[in-house]
């Protein structure tokens, strides 16, 4: 089990697009800094064809900073005690450039 994070927008690397290729079940998709931008309803498309068993989150700090409330429901916001305990919880943190 992998926790993934990405922290750029979908048009700022290629990052998203490679990470989603190759996560496994039971694996965990986070969304920091600039990579909120994903969760905004217009890249919804890019999650519809997860497996039921990834879970998604995005760090509450980073969406509110850049003012983002109207966020795909898919993804649970967590705060920087949720990150750390995500980190914990899985076995490897990969994060995606």
């Amino acid at each position: 089990m992998t926790l993934h994070t990405i922290n750029k927008t979908p048009t700022e690397s290629s990052a998203l697009n490679n990470c989603l290729a190759s996560l496994s079940d039971g694996d965990a998709l986070l969304l920091i800094e600039n990579g909120v931008y994903a969760a905004m309803p217009g890249y919804a498309e890019l999650f519809t064809r997860l497996p039921a068993s990834i879970q998604c989150y995005l760090l509450g700090e980073d969406s509110s900073a850049r003012g983002l409330n109207d966020l795909n429901p898919d993804f649970r916001s967590i705060d920087y005690d949720g990150f750390v305990e995500l980190s914990c919880r899985y076995n490897k943190v990969v994060s995606w450039f």
